[in-house]
Formats: C-alpha cells, sequence, structure tokens
C-alpha cells in the first residue's frame, strides 16, 4: 500500500501585519519551501473580537499589555477584498490557497475563492452559529481541536455533519493553543483519540518552537501539518516567535517527505537497495578443515561463514550426516 502525500499547510496567518505586500512575499517563500497550500486569516475584527477582551498572555509578552486584543488585531489583519488577490497570485505561483475565516462575513468572503478546504480554527469548535454556516456552504473541513475535549470536539463534528458535511470530508487536527507550546503539552498521542471519531484522517497544528514534533506527527500517522511561518521571527506581532523563517520551513518540508518516504508500505519485503548485501552479510555451510569425498559431513568439519551465496544454515540438520560429493577444501562451500 502506498503512502499518501501528507499535506503541508504554510500558515502565514497574520504574520504579514496588515501588509498585502508582505502577504504577497509569503505567498511565494512558502511555495519556495515546498508546503502545499499557504494560509491566512480572514477576520472583520470588530466581528470577531468585543472592545472588552483581554490579551493571551503570550500575546501581552509579544505585543505589550497596553494596546486591546481589538486594536492588535485591528492593525494587523488584511482588508476583506485582498484575498481575492491572493488566491490568484496562489494560483499563479502553483501553491493552494487556504485562508481561516473567524466571523460570518468572512466565511462568505472566501466562498468565491475555490478553497479546497475549509479550515476551521480551535477557537470557533463551540460556535453553534459559525459552525452551521461553514457546513452550509458545503466542502471539505480541516478542523483544529486546541483547547478541546474529545466530547467537544464530537459535537462540532456532528453539527457539521448534520450541515451536510460527512465525515469522510472532516479531518482532524490535533493542536495546543499555546504559542509556543512546551514539548510536555504537545500530547502527540491524541491523535490517537480523535482516530476514534472515524473521521476522513487526523493530522497536527504545530505551535512548538522548531520542527521535530510535526515530523514526528508525521511519523505517527498524520495526514495533514500546520505550521505557523514568518519571513522574520524579530518583526513585531504576535505569533512571529512561534514561528519559522523561510529556510526552516524549507527544512521541515524535506524532513516529512523523508519520513513519508521512509515510511514505506508496510510490508515486511527485501528491497531493491539491501538485496545485493545478502551474499555478503549472511552465511553458507562451508567446510571446516578439509574434506575428502565420501567422508561424513559431522558437526565437527563444516561450521557456517560468510558468503552467503552458498547452502544455507537452515539446512544444517540435513546437511549433518551426509555424505561429501567430492574433496572440499577448508572454507569451501559445501554442496549437496
Amino acid at each position: 500500500m502506498k503512502n499518501k502525500h501528507v499535506i503541508i499547510i504554510a500558515e502565514a496567518g497574520v504574520n504579514h501585519n496588515g501588509d498585502l505586500a508582505l502577504a504577497r512575499r509569503m505567498v511565494k517563500e512558502a511555495r519556495r519551501a515546498g508546503a502545499d497550500y499557504v494560509k491566512f486569516q480572514t477576520a472583520v475584527p470588530e466581528l470577531v473580537i468585543s472592545e472588552f477582551a483581554p490579551k493571551a498572555e503570550y500575546q501581552k509578552e509579544t505585543t505589550g499589555a497596553v494596546e486591546s486584543q481589538l486594536d492588535m488585531c485591528r492593525a494587523i489583519h488584511l482588508p476583506l477584498g485582498d484575498y481575492e488577490g491572493l488566491a490568484d497570485l496562489c494560483r499563479q505561483e502553483g501553491i493552494g490557497f487556504m485562508s481561516t475565516p473567524f466571523d460570518l462575513v468572512s466565511i462568505d468572503t472566501l466562498v468565491p475563492l475555490g478553497m479546497d478546504y475549509w479550515k476551521i480554527p480551535s477557537g470557533e469548535i463551540t460556535n453553534l452559529p459559525y459552525l452551521r454556516k461553514i457546513a452550509s456552504k458545503g466542502g471539505r473541513v480541516i478542523l483544529s481541536t486546541g483547547m478541546s475535549t474529545l466530547d467537544e470536539v464530537e459535537a462540532a463534528v456532528r453539527i457539521l455533519e448534520n450541515g451536510g458535511i460527512g465525515r469522510s470530508d472532516i479531518i482532524l487536527l490535533h493542536c495546543n493553543t499555546q504559542y509556543p507550546t512546551p514539548m510536555c503539552d504537545v500530547n502527540l498521542r491524541a491523535m490517537d483519540a480523535l482516530r476514534i471519531l472515524g473521521c476522513g484522517g487526523v493530522g497536527y497544528s504545530d505551535h512548538t518552537v522548531g520542527i521535530e514534533v510535526p515530523v514526528a506527527a508525521v511519523a505517527m500517522g498524520a495526514t495533514v501539518i500546520e505550521k505557523h511561518f514568518t519571513l522574520d521571527k524579530n518583526m513585531p506581532g504576535p505569533d512571529h516567535k512561534a514561528s519559522l523563517e523561510p529556510d526552516e520551513l524549507a527544512a521541515m518540508v524535506k524532513s516529512i517527505r523523508n519520513i513519508e518516504c521512509a515510511l514505506g508500505s508496510g510490508e515486511k519485503i527485501v528491497s531493491d537497495s539491501e538485496r545485493p548485501n545478502i551474499e555478503v552479510a549472511r552465511k553458507s555451510i562451508v567446510a571446516s578443515r578439509d574434506i575428502k569425498a565420501g567422508e561424513l559431513l559431522t558437526e565437527d568439519n563444516i561450521t557456517v561463514k560468510r558468503p552467503g551465496n552458498g547452502v544455507s544454515p537452515m539446512r544444517w540438520d540435513s546437511v549433518v550426516g551426509s555424505r561429501a560429493l567430492r574433496d572440499f577444501g577448508r572454507d569451501e562451500l559445501i554442496e549437496v
């Protein structure tokens, strides 16, 4: 059975800081790195965040505590009209376009842009009107499951299913919504719990520092990997420090493709590359001293040594007690 291609999503998110020129550069860098998709975040901040919503602690650390969450997001989101041009650029560059909508208006904005998947973020997993609207649009869904229990994930899946999206069209991403995620909280084995829900696949959305965890997730059977990237980790903004720079993104893609290839078919077979080494590494039955024709072959005059192009030692019991067909010199392969 041939491995399925692991889908790699380069999460540009809002790391363009509201600058369309930077967003366009990110499309090109994601394509150069070998990602399958570049993904943005589409929102009308006033429809997503109330003026009373606090920042997350990591946002306070990266952008300060004085500015409100709403003001922060106003500064780093692109106008809704910019996403059509980004989708066109993705088609020109040969990389898939995706964007996560964070409100109902943004969902409508993205409908005509021809995305292969709806990407639902972890924060919307308990948003019933949002989930129903996504379901009403049809298509395939990738659902991040950070900050949620298995029961909450199942409830969200049922809402999508009741709205007309089949389970086989839903991919669940295990996720920890802390930026960056401490290694002790990654819990990659939670992907096994998500598999119980019988959806179309299980993957992993990563917020750790570095690339080893998403690579490990692929080794554990993830079919989708999502990872934030940025043009420069030192840029101002909430997500840059927990993101990969373009060369790191390329290294992650290369590592994932290597592991994807290394996972193989699952059959225990002799590979073409190792076949020539059978003769070198295996052993045969040989004479341990000079033997005359007709002499009885015993454990005293035969032994097992390399190379492996003679009589297999697995035939030892049938060779012991037989007669030598001819004279054999020491270390010569025994013929029977």
